[in-house]
């Protein structure tokens, strides 16, 4: 501990190989005005305190290519402690880096102290990810330890300049996805960094570096030593995106999409699988771009059901009954992803919900479309019939008579109903047995 910190000590007195370009508001385009007034709030009480603080990343990338940022995050000469004690309203999280969640309203601005660069002492499994850091450094080192120049970008709102470590802004404008340091060795400290790769270059129309690309089909595989829990929420972010259809055209053209959702390759090298996967992705593109809400359940439900399809027709060829062998290939099917996805719990039984109503929608006959109607997921099935119908997999008239079915009022929907012709248990007529008797004939069975 003690030679990590003389080592450190040493470091800071070095100075810095890179020299930060300072890019003023003509340059760079970021109005104050645009920014969110949370992200600025934070800001300017962490200076107001004396600490260093910018806005950083993502937030700075997507405002100087003309997009609105979901979110932003801050980076301070602060130690979590120190930000903790400025906002009554914030939180230490995590665990490999902490940061502080700072809450205004309905907006979280997470905040994190600038990172040192890594050393032999840096905490590191047998493929080299890095497992914990929690050591603090200087804006040079901070930029040096992001990914991406595109990433090392520090916007000061108070002073309306932006901080450029590695000629991030010139990437953005020349449309190149470049990595700060050896593309190797960063992969192996974050392999998350790879599916990150192929989300902000079909984000931002960017093309693939050379250097950042080549290693990427052979390093693939270690995507599986990362928790599951953190490529689901990397999935998350690359599924809404708004570029859902790019990023999975990405994906495949550089190997990245095997074992990532189950045997997704498979499902795209099928016609019909492809062509549904296809419609949903691009639905949820369109809602995205819309600003409109979408749900991990329906996109994971659409993505997946293929494979349930295949499963439930091989367990009812081997003579299992029907509806069993549906939930039990959902359960299959699902197991199976566990392996590679965090799906929550939520999340799975709203899947599992619209998957078993699809078979429901071919009744149409008695009582069983009025319970269907009462149905808490019946839109969500809905949607995801539409879908099927859209790709040739269910008729179009079965999506056509359930959209008239839901419009109707009660004795249009009563008229709709389609005659009932399934196995009637006969009932006995006690007139007829009695006449049969008195004429000597046996009763009727």
């Amino acid at each position: 501990m003690i030679r990590k910190l003389l080592r450190r000590v040493f470091r800071r007195g070095e100075p810095s190989p890179h020299r930060a370009e300072l890019i003023p508001v003509e340059k760079h385009g970021i109005r104050r005005e645009d920014v969110s007034s949370a992200a600025r709030r934070v800001c300017e009480t962490l200076q107001g305190a004396g600490h260093k603080t910018y806005i950083v990343g993502g937030a700075v990338r997507d405002h100087i290519a003309g997009i609105v940022p979901k979110d932003y995050d801050v980076a301070t000469s602060a130690t979590p402690d120190q930000v903790h004690r400025l906002f009554r309203r914030s939180r230490i999280i995590g665990r490999r880096f902490q940061i502080v969640h700072v809450m205004f309203g309905p907006e979280t601005i997470e905040v994190s102290t600038f990172r040192a660069a890594h050393d032999a002492d840096t905490v590191k499994d047998a493929h080299g990810r890095v497992l914990r850091d929690n050591v603090w450094g200087s804006i040079e080192e901070d930029a040096d330890r992001r990914d991406f120049t595109i990433n090392a970008l520090y916007y000061d709102p108070t002073a309306q300049t932006v901080l450029d470590f590695h000629h991030g802004v010139q990437d953005i404008q020349r449309k190149t996805l470049r990595m700060i340091g050896d593309p190797r060795a960063r992969y192996r400290e974050d392999p998350v960094r790879m599916l990150r790769a192929m989300r902000l270059s079909a984000k931002l129309g960017l093309r693939l570096d050379p250097l950042v690309q080549a290693p990427i089909r052979e390093m693939a595989d270690l995507i599986e030593n990362v928790p599951s829990a953190r490529v689901f929420d990397e999935m998350l972010k690359l599924l809404f995106s708004g570029h859902a259809i790019e990023c999975v055209k990405r994906l495949r053209e550089d190997g990245l999409h095997h074992g990532l959702l189950p045997l997704l390759d498979v499902i795209l090298e099928q016609p019909l699988g492809e062509k549904f996967v296809m419609a949903a992705l691009a639905n949820t593109d369109e809602r995205v771009r819309a600003g409109k809400p979408v749900s991990p359940s329906f996109l994971f439900a659409t993505l997946l059901w293929h494979e349930v399809l295949a499963d439930w027709e091989a367990r009812k060829k081997a003579g299992q009954v029907s509806q069993p062998a549906l939930y039990d290939a959902m359960d299959e099917v699902l197991d199976r992803q566990a392996e590679k996805l965090a799906i929550t719990k939520r999340i799975v039984g709203d899947i599992k919900e619209i998957w078993a109503l699809q078979p429901r929608f071919e009744k149409r006959a008695g009582k069983a479309p009025y319970r269907m109607l009462e149905q808490p997921r019946l839109r969500a099935a809905y949607d995801f019939l539409l879908l099927r119908a859209e790709s040739g997999e269910a008729p179009k008239e079965l999506a056509e008579w359930w959209t008239e079915f839901q419009d109707v009022n009660h004795e249009e929907r009563a008229e709709m109903l389609l005659p009932d012709n399934g196995p009637k248990k006969r009932r006995r007529s006690r007139s007829r047995g009695r006449k049969a008797a008195d004429d000597g004939a046996p009763a009727a069975d």
